[in-house]
């Protein structure tokens, strides 16, 4: 069912961070902002504070049924009779989830076929690329999206007529510009194309802005529209960011499956063994707390097992690890961090926010690369089970 964004009687919210001050105004929202939205710091000279979803199984542990129940609810705003073929896109590595997750409800809601899925990358891997596009203010710039790789899901690439591109969050536009124009030049057949957040934060005249600069008629979609206004702190410009770009090596040989890095048109099943896993934990842990920790860019397949270990009873919560700097601060949204090496062998930091050690009377962590790969720091400090996917 479609619900449609209500008037939010113009609320509006100033936060102080270390890094400067964000204030915000809510024009109108399918749910209150403190639900959806909360405020950190990060160290990120070329931007200063990161708008942290609620809902999204990124930074804050979610209740996998939430996610599920937004997925549906931006999947209900785009337009069912889109020209096809469709390409739904998933932005790495926040919205690799929330991407994949709008196109199964889209498709299961629209009934259509011509519909395949993709999200972006930062991994080369040994395949034909299709685009290459940049996000400005973000921390690891590029992003590279492959052909898919069934014959049939890169024919419906190749000739597709509309994209929807999924993301967690608007504030410029700038994004979805460069995204929309690499799209259009690789795919001249791109006729049309929606944006679909979960908060999109653009207002009038840069959402405005942003469909003047498209190559093709755009509308966009979000569970909350509204506006911000950051004034950095004097000392933002000189703050020194965490190296964060991989070494751009080959990855095939941590990367041997298609978790949708090499498109999808299918609904995602969990493997037989997988689903035993869950069983196993439910007679572990019973009702007490669980979450399930997915890895980067890899958030779909360990959020379905998140999801099904609900469906099953247990107490689960869901989020994924992530490169992303963001410095804990108390009165924000992000209040504890852990560090350790990634699992990609890129040879930079990865994070994981508001865990600590005893809060949950177990962790899950699925990952897509080999369990030697998962730093043992992380799973000796949440005394974590690994499981590959």
């Amino acid at each position: 069912m479609t619900q449609h964004l209500s008037n939010a009687s113009a609320q509006t919210r100033l936060v102080e961070l270390s890094t400067g001050v964000i204030e915000v105004d809510v024009h109108e929202a399918l749910m209150p902002l403190d639900e959806l939205c909360g405020f950190a710091a990060r160290r990120n000279p070329k931007r200063g504070f990161l708008f942290v979803s609620k809902v999204l199984g990124k930074h804050i542990p979610v209740r996998p049924s939430l996610m599920l129940a937004v997925h549906e609810q931006l999947a209900g705003q785009v337009p069912v009779d889109l020209p096809g073929p469709i390409v739904v896109v998933g932005m790495a590595e926040t919205a690799t989830c929330l991407g994949q997750g709008v196109f199964e409800a889209f498709k299961r809601m629209s009934g259509r076929d011509d519909v395949v899925f993709i999200h972006s990358t930062r991994y080369n891997l040994d395949r034909a690329k299709v685009l290459e596009f940049k996000e400005e203010h973000c921390h690891a710039a590029d992003h590279i999206m492959y052909l898919p790789e069934m014959p049939l899901d890169a024919q419906m690439f190749k000739q597709a007529r509309s994209i929807v591109l999924v993301d967690d969050e608007a504030s410029t536009g700038k994004t979805f510009v460069n995204l929309t124009q690499a799209f259009k030049q690789a795919i001249p057949s791109i006729e049309r194309a929606v944006t679909a957040v979960i908060t999109d934060w653009r207002g009038p005249e840069r959402t405005n802005a942003t469909h003047q600069a498209m190559p093709v008629p755009c509308i966009g979609v979000a569970m909350l529209k509204g506006e911000y206004r950051f004034q950095p702190s004097p000392n933002l410009a000189a703050m020194e960011m965490p190296k964060a770009t991989g070494n751009g090596a080959n990855k095939d040989r941590l990367l041997p499956r298609n978790h949708g890095r090499l498109g999808t048109s299918g609904l995602f099943e969990l493997p037989p063994s997988v689903k035993v896993f869950a069983e196993s934990g439910l007679r572990r842990f019973g009702g007490a707390p669980v979450l399930v920790l997915g890895t980067g860019e890899f958030s779909f397949p360990p959020f379905r097992l998140a999801l099904h270990m609900e469906e099953m009873g247990m107490d689960v919560s869901f989020q994924t690890t992530t490169r992303s700097p963001i410095i804990p601060m108390p009165g924000t949204a992000i209040l504890s961090a852990m560090e350790f090496g990634d699992n990609y062998d890129d040879g930079i930091a990865n994070y994981v926010y508001n865990v600590t050690p005893g809060m949950y009377a177990g962790v899950v962590i699925a990952h897509e690369t080999p369990t030697r790969s998962i730093d043992r720091v992380l799973t000796a400090e949440l005394e974590a089970f690994c499981v590959e996917i």
